[in-house]
């Protein structure tokens, strides 16, 4: 595309549902396969859904990325993180060093790591810090205000954040990226998802909140208080995503809201992570439903809101491994079960090829 859309109301009416033509096309293929029916279960519908969404029999997603998104949060004020914020801007060094979880993982599965300042509280400098060609800065602000007091952003920097995480996905699609995965760094940001969470779904607080990094008995008391106050307190309306977001969200949150917008427009898939990705995919999803079509949810997270969050959408988990890391982790482990489907789809050979009559 020669230009990208200005505005988010320009991304959401260029955003059109897959091909259902293509995905009937693999389905019909996949049925003669030299296996019995479905015998692989839901490799068969991954494979379809990525034929769908890339109008081909013959899907390619060789080409992987993941956009770690990273942000601070005016809410740790509450005592809501068995961390302390400092992590967030060192955590950010560890992964351009090449040494964290989701460096490990996307080493495994070929997927290159990018890191995006959406409102980290430091100013970290690309050229001064080994690895920083793969930093970019879109720093709205330094962190959010305090969402059990207040607006965690005015509506106008929470369609800033949503806007630069569309532009950085963009610029990896319209790289040669042909799936991305969402990842997320940013102490405290357990709260404001599940609290996203709690007005997109209906859930109660209580059923949505758990103890993130690890927080005990009193710690997950106070994030349920502080929740619940930000709620009573911002009157969020539910029928508005970035209104949603500006009164409880995250930059990052915003940010990753942002890339799965810019998988819909672009027409390519995006394998969302835990808890904060999928916070991202409820705001993206209330925009615009559809974007649901370029979706796949990586795994299962261990907070008990992510499950409430993924069967709010209609998204089954790929993989259920127990993960509680974030940083796109399980989205970019599961992109080995989508590389595994489009093997399936594109080399399994069909009882006619196998000269198998009937």
């Amino acid at each position: 595309m020669t230009s990208q859309p200005q505005t988010i109301s320009d991304i959401v009416q260029g955003i059109a549902p897959i091909s259902a033509e293509w995905v009937q096309k693999a389905a019909e293929h996949t049925a003669q396969l030299c296996i019995p029916p479905r015998a692989l279960g839901r490799l068969h519908s991954i494979a379809e859904q990525l034929c769908g969404i890339q109008k081909t029999m013959t899907p390619d997603i060789r080409h992987k990325a993941v956009l770690v998104m990273a942000g601070d949060h005016g809410v740790v004020a509450e005592g809501i993180s068995a961390f302390p914020q400092e992590i967030t801007g060192a955590m950010i060094q560890v992964f351009l060093a090449g040494g964290a979880g989701i460096n490990a993982i996307c080493h495994q599965v070929g997927a290159d790591v990018w890191v995006v300042d959406m409102g980290i509280i430091p100013d970290l400098d690309p050229n001064s810090i080994p690895g920083g060609e793969h930093l970019k800065i879109e720093k709205i602000a330094k962190g959010t205000q305090n969402l059990a007091k207040g607006p965690a952003m005015t509506h106008e920097n929470a369609e800033k954040a949503v806007m630069a995480g569309f532009r950085q996905a963009a610029r990896l699609f319209e790289n040669g990226v042909q799936v991305l995965g969402t990842g997320d760094m940013g102490i405290g940001n357990t709260t404001p998802s599940a609290a996203i969470g709690a007005v997109l779904t209906g859930i109660d607080v209580e059923d949505m909140v758990g103890p993130g990094t690890g927080i005990q008995t009193d710690g997950i008391q106070r994030k349920i208080k502080a929740i619940q106050d930000g709620i009573a307190i911002n009157k969020p309306n539910a029928q508005d995503g970035l209104d949603v977001l500006a009164k409880l969200g995250g930059f990052e949150i915003a940010g990753i809201a942002g890339c799965i917008l810019a998988g819909a427009y672009y027409q390519k898939p995006v394998v969302i992570d835990g808890l904060i990705s999928t916070a991202g995919a409820l705001i993206a999803h209330r925009l615009r439903p559809t974007v649901r079509d370029y979706l796949f949810a990586g795994h299962c997270s261990e907070e008990p809101g992510h499950r409430h969050m993924l069967n709010s959408m209609e998204l089954k988990p790929i993989l259920d491994l127990g993960m509680r890391l974030g940083e796109g982790t399980g989205g970019a482990l599961a992109m080995n079960v989508l590389d595994g489907a489009v093997s399936i789809c594109t080399r399994v050979m069909t009882f006619q090829q196998a000269g198998i009559t009937e």
